[in-house]
């Protein structure tokens, strides 16, 4: 989830490639009225989104008891995300790296098929 139409394309491409299956969404509001239709394996949100950043959606999420093992991306160095960093599989800056980035989704889907 971004709010960067151009990231979520390519990064949408990407995932893609690699035979996973994506989903996009460009705010948190998009996404919480999707979920009635099924839980994704794992998330990738932005920190920084429009109306609810990264942190809120995923505490929205916490809090309505959902669990989905997320990835939180960022273009800026935050404290909040190494305050944040027990929450989150993995806290990654963009501009991503490609093996990094699926190493954590290894690591997400990984946190799912254990629970």
């Amino acid at each position: 989830m971004d709010d960067d139409p151009a990231v979520l394309k390519a990064l949408s491409r990407l995932l893609r490639t690699h035979s996973f299956q994506a989903r996009t969404f460009v705010s948190g509001k998009e996404l919480l009225a999707a979920l009635p239709t099924g839980l994704p394996q794992c998330l990738i949100v932005d920190l920084q989104m429009p109306e609810m950043n990264g942190l809120e959606l995923h505490q929205h999420l916490v809090s309505n008891g959902i669990t989905i093992p997320t990835i939180l991306i960022s273009a800026h160095d935050s404290v909040a995300l190494s305050e944040h960093k027990p929450a989150f599989v993995a806290n990654l800056r963009k501009p991503l790296q490609e093996r990094v980035l699926f190493e954590a989704i290894e690591k997400a889907i990984g946190t799912r098929n254990t629970k």
